[in-house]
């Protein structure tokens, strides 16, 4: 299970443990430059080639064998970047909120300043949760699960212009050749809701048109955080996928829980 941009593996651990009751071994790492792992990777590489690198390192490391790889946003990328470039590595593939197309223009520089005007250090977790929601306790509960507590409050664990360097290729390409390319069963879950997800109409229509076989769904009144909004439905969206999307799914799913695997 791979987090989004500036999250954290815990994000998962909802999910992840009605995954676990479902009968799926789980497992979610803190990506470079997040969370438990290394704050600014000492070789200054966060492209997506080593994000990638980094899931196939684990993967190896662990033994699993044929997982799923289940992402949301950029996690969702590296997902998907992994399935093309490794096609023999995944079992199935779960977007959640995550696709091909490039981002927008201005895209770092939006982002970059959220990050960077956040006003920490946060004096409680409720301040936390309050600010990282906008509204939503569950969101903000999953944003504030990734911060560390220091001696003046509560501080994020990353560099936001780390942060910012892993949306260069997302920012300037897209990777339209890479989703034609998958040749696994696909589920992509999108938000609806007042908040918005960041995947279009075109932009879907466009999956769909590359890849029929494509499973998809939007879940209203949800946004862009779904895993952490509606962790419930997403459990069984993903179950259903594996059962209906491709018989050995059903049977040999490696998908992910809870170890928290950190590099």
């Amino acid at each position: 299970m791979l987090h989004g941009l500036a999250g954290h593996a815990g994000e998962w651990d909802a999910t992840a443990r009605l995954l676990r009751d479902s009968g799926h071994r789980v497992v979610a790492l803190d990506q470079r430059g997040h969370g438990a792992s290394e704050r600014n990777p000492s070789d200054g590489d966060v492209s997506r080639a080593a994000y990638v690198a980094d899931a196939v390192a684990v993967i190896e490391q662990l033994g699993l064998e044929r997982p799923v790889l289940i992402g949301q946003s950029l996690g969702g990328s590296t997902a998907l970047l992994t399935a093309a470039a490794h096609p023999e590595l995944p079992r199935a593939l779960v977007l959640v909120e995550a696709g091909p197309d490039g981002a927008k223009p201005g895209v770092q520089e939006q982002i970059g300043g959220w990050l960077r005007a956040w006003p920490v250090p946060f004096p409680s977790r409720a301040a936390a949760v309050a600010y990282l929601g906008g509204g939503t306790d569950a969101v903000g509960e999953g944003w504030a699960g990734g911060l560390e507590e220091r001696a003046d409050g509560l501080w994020p664990r990353f560099d936001p212009e780390v942060m910012v360097r892993s949306l260069d290729e997302n920012a300037t390409r897209a990777f339209w050749d890479e989703w034609t390319a998958l040749a696994c069963p696909t589920l992509v879950v999108l938000g609806q809701g007042e908040h918005g997800g960041i995947i279009g109409a075109e932009e879907y229509a466009e999956m769909v048109r590359r890849q029929p076989a494509l499973h998809g769904t939007s879940l209203p009144g949800t946004g862009h955080d779904v895993h952490l909004e509606q962790p419930g439905v997403l459990h069984r969206l993903i179950v259903d996928f594996l059962a209906d999307g491709g018989p050995a799914c059903a049977r040999h799913t490696d998908a992910c829980l809870g170890v928290h695997s950190t590099s």
